[in-house]
């Protein structure tokens, strides 16, 4: 059966995992959504701050999943609060990850539309997408890691690449002065850059695959630091192309800046088809990962074999990937799931782990 204990992944890609999930769709929104809040160029801090809130809400779900070697959240939530809350948990967990499977889909169907292939209809970009989001999912946790782990340096390479060539159009003055208008500004942004990181809630079931659990602390902190680097080069490098009121205009920033820069003589001109192939693949890991954890959960909640919930789960991403009308709608949909995502993740972990120590349940 895929999905048993018998998969096991290492700990670098356990934190490839984690650096592939948080990174999707952050890259291409981000700097509009924070500077939307924040306002001034101080919106870097914000980045660092958020970064930092999640580290500590990782190293929590952490905590608590050592706690029960061998088990994810699924299997030990009954243990701490009880069979039917534990169940209850579960299903909002699951729940949540099919939404956020459904979101990122539809996503990238809007931006492949818009950038790439104009005129197609969206079930079309979606389609072959969750297909062969499937097939790769059929083989279980394993696969899924060795894939991402060939993703991972191109990614690297081609978003370091095109950072750097964007400094020809990059103007330090556009991020003075640094906290003019005080801390508030920064502070007002915090809950929207550490949306930005939502992904340690997948550790809540990587734990139980790593080959060394007890290492997972330093996954969360490489997995964290990681995306926090890239977000800060990226809005760093957007705000000081297209200045602050320029970012707020635009609603896909990175892209119009990928866009902004020419080098003559060069073959390549549209440099942000460049971008647009690893946010691609990146929006891929990310469907891939919270498919197969949904499937997951719902094997485990009911005991069955995992392979009929990753098909019985196919149509049903579909149709809540279609549910938004338009652009806007499908911002205010990942708001929403955002908004779970803080309580279910930020909250929750920490009074099962609370409860698990007064227990004295699991492994101490």
């Amino acid at each position: 059966m895929s999905g048993s204990s018998k998969d096991r992944i290492t700990n670098l890609q356990a934190a490839v995992i984690l650096v592939n999930y948080i990174l999707a769709a952050g890259i291409l929104t981000l700097p509009r959504t924070s500077v939307e809040k924040v306002k001034t160029p101080d919106v870097w801090i914000t980045v660092i701050i958020g970064g930092l809130i999640t580290m500590i809400a990782g190293v929590i779900i952490v905590k608590l999943s050592q706690r029960y070697p061998e088990k994810t959240f699924y299997q030990y939530s009954g243990e701490i609060v009880g069979k039917w809350i534990g169940g209850l948990l579960s299903i909002l967990i699951i729940a949540y990850f099919f939404t956020i499977s459904a979101y990122e889909v539809r996503t990238m169907a809007e931006v492949t539309g818009f950038f790439l292939l104009e005129g197609t209809p969206t079930w079309a970009i979606i389609m072959p997408f969750m297909w062969i989001g499937l097939y790769l999912i059929i083989g279980g946790i394993t696969p899924l890691a060795r894939l991402f782990e060939m993703i991972f340096p191109v990614t690297i390479i081609i978003f370091l690449l095109v950072a750097f060539l964007s400094l020809g159009i990059f103007e330090f003055n556009n991020l003075r002065p640094v906290l003019g208008l005080g801390v508030i500004p920064v502070l007002k942004g915090i809950k929207t850059t550490a949306l930005a990181f939502l992904g340690t809630e997948v550790m809540l079931l990587l734990v139980a695959f790593m080959k060394r659990p007890e290492k997972a602390v330093k996954v969360v902190l490489i997995g964290v630091t990681v995306p926090m680097v890239f977000y800060v080069i990226t809005v760093v490098m957007v705000i000081g192309a297209l200045s602050i009121d320029g970012v707020t205009t635009r609603t896909w920033p990175t892209l119009e800046l990928m866009r902004g820069f020419e080098i003559p003589g060069l073959i390549f001109e549209r440099f942000e088809s460049f971008l647009l192939v690893i946010w691609i693949m990146q929006i891929f890991t990310t469907f891939t990962i919270t498919y197969y954890a949904a499937a997951l959960g719902l094997s485990q909640l009911l005991k069955k074999d995992i392979q009929p919930f990753i098909y019985a789960l196919l149509p049903v991403i579909y149709v809540i990937a279609m549910i938004p009308k338009n652009i806007n709608d499908l911002f205010h949909m990942g708001d929403m799931v955002g908004n779970v995502a803080l309580l279910l993740f930020a909250v929750l972990p920490l009074i099962l782990l609370l409860i698990s120590r007064l227990k004295k349940g699991g492994k101490a």
